[in-house]
């Protein structure tokens, strides 16, 4: 049976991308298309106010690229690190969360970008082998780095990160985290430690920001999040209680908001001013997810 609260529709900001990685071409012809990123920030044409465009570049520029996949017109395309003085005077620079969460872009240009600041991060961070120290040298299409001395093999690494949504008698439990935007209340989230499930997981950040036990953890959606490179794995969880204990370390407030309230959230009009997270973060579907339980 289907789950009710999962989400079948929704594409999340930096999810849906239609690229055919193709691991199998990463060895052969050189890019068609590539992309240029300065840090966070990706080359764009302004074409209103209200849209940009994404700018592929038919040369490489002499910078180490990483292969992307193949489009649906048989096109390969990647993705370059540039300099913010390199940019050409025709166009800009924007961040990828100002482009996500004003939808600038459509969803599949999010999703490259995504791939594409991923990757070129990893690589940022990742010149030395952890092995032994040494120079690492870029493989496969920009997928792998070796280490020419010890022979080590190191492969792009994704943080997963569970986010949850917690109802209960009292309503559904929301937090802020200390540098959240000002009013804005949000789902619980933390990273997952070596040897837990994702369930316990879940629990066990709940648990230690705010002291409230859940069960009947369940999966709602994923979504890719390149800062630098996470997965966000959504989930619906349950609590008999309605006590809260905060870890000051970890949350500036959480408390529980009725339906009613989290209504007012979504549309503007909460009388203290506060608001859920836009729809470009997991966390307002599954927000919108939790409403349907209570």
């Amino acid at each position: 049976m289907d789950n009710p609260l999962s989400a079948q529709n929704i594409v999340h900001a930096f999810a849906g991308g239609r690229l055919d990685r193709r691991a199998d071409l990463r060895q052969r012809n050189g890019p068609r298309l590539i992309i240029r990123l300065a840090g966070d920030r990706a080359v764009v044409a302004n074409r209103s106010e209200a849209a940009v465009e994404l700018v592929y570049f038919q040369e490489p520029s002499g910078r180490p690229w990483v292969r992307l996949g193949v489009n649906e017109n048989g096109q390969t395309l990647a993705a370059e690190p540039i300099e913010e003085k390199d940019v050409p005077s025709q166009y800009s620079l924007r961040d990828l969360r100002s482009l996500a969460m004003q939808g600038l872009l459509p969803a599949e240009d999010l999703a490259i970008l995504a791939q594409a600041r991923s990757l070129l991060v990893w690589h940022e961070r990742h010149g030395f082998c952890a092995n032994c120290g040494e120079p690492t040298e870029m493989k496969d299409g920009g997928y792998r780095r070796d280490c020419p001395k010890c022979a080590a093999q190191h492969f792009p690494r994704t943080d997963p990160v569970v986010i949850t949504a917690v109802t209960g008698p009292s309503g559904v439990l929301l937090g802020r985290g200390h540098n959240f935007q000002p009013r804005v209340y949000s789902t619980l989230a933390g990273f997952m430690e070596p040897g837990e499930s994702i369930e316990e997981a879940a629990r066990r950040e709940i648990l230690e920001e705010t002291g409230v036990t859940v069960s009947n953890v369940r999966y709602h959606s994923s979504q890719p999040w390149p800062f630098p490179s996470s997965l966000m794995i959504g989930l619906i969880a349950t609590t008999t209680g309605s006590r809260i204990k905060i870890d000051a370390s970890e949350l500036a407030d959480a408390r529980w908001f009725t339906a009613g309230e989290i209504n007012t959230m979504f549309e503007g009009t909460h009388p203290e001013g506060l608001m859920v997270p836009k729809a470009a973060a997991i966390a307002h579907h599954l927000i919108r997810a939790a409403l349907q339980q209570l």
